[in-house]
């Protein structure tokens, strides 16, 4: 393991090191989400359309802001990432299961879309995310 000194020295070299695999997560995060409007559309018309698409969204946006969040936080002091990685987990998720009981109770025919649609943009992000880590990143600190 790195002595402390020398990963703010390496990180200072590097700034963007924290944020450089963001575009090409947001880049297949949209393509996803076209896909699963095409799909919802084709399968449950306009509601099932806009629900897929949005859930797709939800998770960008919600793995965006962790992202950027954690980021910050790591380069500030490496001992607030968990601290501010908690809260924000603990506060994305209250906000989500707000919404999602508040979109339930309205009998919106979009909802199950919006589920699948969310569970498709965890696989894509997540998914791609391995393949950057083990591909380019990994080639990257291999030098």
């Amino acid at each position: 393991m790195a002595e402390p000194g020398a990963r703010t020295a390496e990180a200072a070299e590097d700034r963007g090191w924290r944020l450089r695999h963001l575009p090409l997560l947001l880049a297949a995060s949209a393509v996803m989400g076209a896909v699963a409007a095409v799909v919802g559309g084709v399968a449950g018309g306009g509601d099932a359309a806009i629900g897929a698409a949005a859930g797709v969204a939800v998770t960008a946006f919600s793995y965006t802001l962790t992202t950027v969040v954690l980021a910050w936080a790591d380069s500030r002091d490496s001992q607030l990432v968990l601290p501010f990685g908690l809260g924000l987990y603990v506060a994305k998720f209250t906000l989500l299961g707000a919404v999602m009981v508040g979109v339930a109770s309205t009998g919106w025919p979009g909802l199950i879309p919006l589920c699948l649609g969310i569970a498709a943009g965890v696989v894509v992000w997540t998914g791609v995310h391995i393949w950057w880590l083990t591909t380019v990143h990994a080639r990257r600190t291999r030098g």
